[in-house]
C-alpha cells in the first residue's frame, strides 16, 4: 500500500496535475475572500471564516473529481491494471493506497488556508477575537467531507475508462451526497413529516455541525460510514475482473 501511495504522489507532482489542482484551489478562494467585494472577509466587519467553510465544499466539489477521476480509469484505459493487479497487493491495499494519495493532495491544498486564520486572528479587535473551536470544527468537517468526496471519486474511477466520465459521474454523485437531500427535504410533502431526517442524511447538515465547533460523535460516524461505504464499494467495483 505505501508503494502505491508513494506512486501516486509522485504521479501527481512529477507532472502538473498536482500543482494546477493546488493552484487553483488556492486561486478561486483567494479571489473569493479577499477580492471581490461581495464575498470579501475584508468587508464582514468582524473576524470570521464563516465565508470560507461555505464556500470550500462548493470548490472542492469540482477539484477532488478532478484529481481522483485518473485513479483507476486510466490505468484500466492503458491496461496497467492489470498488472498493478498481479503484484502480491490485495484490493482494499491498492484502493486504500489510492485513497490516501488523493486525500493528502487535498490537505496539502488546505494547508495554505491557515493563512486565512492567522490574518483575522491578527486583525481581530482585539486580537484574537475570533471563533477558534468553531474554525477547529470547520477544518474537520473539511477534512472529513474530503475522505468521502475521495471515495466517491475513486468509486467513480473504477467504473470507467473514461477520465472525463469518471469526472462527470464523482460530480454529479457528490453534489447529490452534498446538496441533494437538503432539496429533497424542502420539497412540500415532507414539510413537518421526515424533513428534519431526511436532511440529517446529507452531508451538507453534518459538515455544518461540526463547523459549531462541538465534535458531535455521531458526525464523525456518519462521514466515516460513508467514506467506508464508498470505498467498499470501490474494492468491490475492482473485484469485478475476477468474475
Amino acid at each position: 500500500m505505501t508503494a502505491i501511495f508513494r506512486k501516486e504522489i509522485n504521479a501527481f507532482f512529477s507532472s502538473l496535475i498536482g500543482y494546477v489542482v493546488i493552484g487553483v484551489f488556492l486561486i478561486v478562494m483567494g479571489l473569493f475572500l479577499f477580492v471581490f467585494p461581495d464575498t470579501s472577509l475584508i468587508n464582514y466587519g468582524y473576524a470570521t471564516l464563516g465565508p470560507f467553510f461555505e464556500l470550500a465544499p462548493n470548490v472542492l466539489l469540482f477539484i477532488i473529481p478532478a484529481i481522483c477521476m485518473r485513479a483507476f480509469a486510466e490505468e484500466r484505459q492503458t491496461g496497467s491494471i492489470e498488472l498493478l493487479v498481479t503484484r502480491p497487493l490485495r484490493d482494499i491495499e491498492i484502493v486504500m493506497g489510492k485513497f490516501l494519495a488523493c486525500l493528502t493532495l487535498v490537505v496539502i491544498a488546505l494547508l495554505p488556508t491557515l493563512l486565512y486564520y492567522y490574518s483575522l486572528y491578527q486583525l481581530g479587535e482585539p486580537v484574537g477575537n475570533i471563533d477558534t473551536g468553531g474554525t477547529i470544527g470547520s477544518y474537520l468537517g473539511l477534512l472529513f467531507l474530503s475522505m468521502a468526496f475521495v471515495a466517491i471519486g475513486l468509486l467513480a474511477s473504477s467504473l470507467t475508462t473514461n477520465q472525463i466520465v469518471s469526472f462527470l459521474l464523482a460530480l454529479t454523485i457528490t453534489f447529490w451526497c452534498y446538496f441533494g437531500f437538503d432539496y429533497l427535504a424542502s420539497l412540500p410533502v415532507f414539510y413537518g413529516n421526515g424533513d428534519a431526517f431526511i436532511t440529517s442524511l446529507g452531508m451538507q447538515e453534518h459538515f455544518r455541525s461540526l463547523g459549531r465547533g462541538l465534535i458531535d460523535s455521531r458526525d464523525v460516524i456518519y462521514f466515516l460510514s460513508i467514506t467506508a461505504f464508498f470505498i467498499l464499494l470501490t474494492v468491490l467495483s475492482l473485484e469485478r475482473r475476477k468474475w
